[in-house]
C-alpha cells in the first residue's frame, strides 16, 4: 500500500508542476498616465494549443478623464516577431465594494504574446494603436 501512496504523491507533484509551468504572468508596469492602475496578464495554453489571455486591472481611470478624453481602452498583443494585434476592448466597471474602476478582458490567440499594452482610444475596432499607451507589461 505504501508504494501506491508514494506513486500517487509523485504524480500529484508532477501534475502540479506541469500546470503551473504552463502559465505565464506578466505584470503591468507603473504608468505615468494612470499611476494608480495595477494589474496583470495571465497567459496559458488551452486544449486546442491556443493561448488563453486573461487581463485584470484595478484602479483604472475612466478614459473620459484622460487628456485628451477618450471613449474606451483597447488591449494590444505584440508577438516575438514584433507584430502588433488588437485583441479587444477592455471591459470596465466600478468595483462592487468601491468606486474604483476595474478592467477585464479574456480572449484567445493562436500566437503567444511577447508583451501586452493598453491604449486609450475612441473606437474599439482600430487596426493599429493611435491613442496614448496607458499601461504596458514591457519597458521601452
Amino acid at each position: 500500500m505504501k508504494p501506491t501512496k508514494s506513486i500517487l504523491a509523485v504524480l500529484c507533484f508532477v501534475f502540479a508542476i506541469a500546470f503551473t509551468s504552463c502559465s505565464t504572468k506578466l505584470n503591468f508596469l507603473t504608468s505615468s498616465v494612470v499611476p494608480a492602475a495595477q494589474g496583470a496578464v495571465k497567459i496559458s495554453k488551452d486544449e486546442n494549443k491556443n493561448y488563453e489571455i486573461n487581463i485584470k486591472i484595478e484602479n483604472l481611470a475612466d478614459p473620459s478623464r484622460l487628456q485628451p478624453k477618450k471613449d474606451l481602452y483597447v488591449v494590444w498583443l505584440v508577438t516575438s516577431d514584433k507584430v502588433t494585434k488588437n485583441i479587444g476592448r477592455l471591459n470596465s466597471s466600478k468595483g462592487f465594494f468601491s468606486g474604483a474602476l476595474e478592467g477585464k478582458l479574456t480572449t484567445v490567440s493562436p500566437v503567444k504574446p511577447d508583451h501586452v499594452f493598453i491604449t486609450a482610444e475612441n473606437s474599439a475596432d482600430v487596426q493599429y494603436p493611435v491613442g496614448t499607451v496607458v499601461l504596458t507589461t514591457k519597458g521601452h
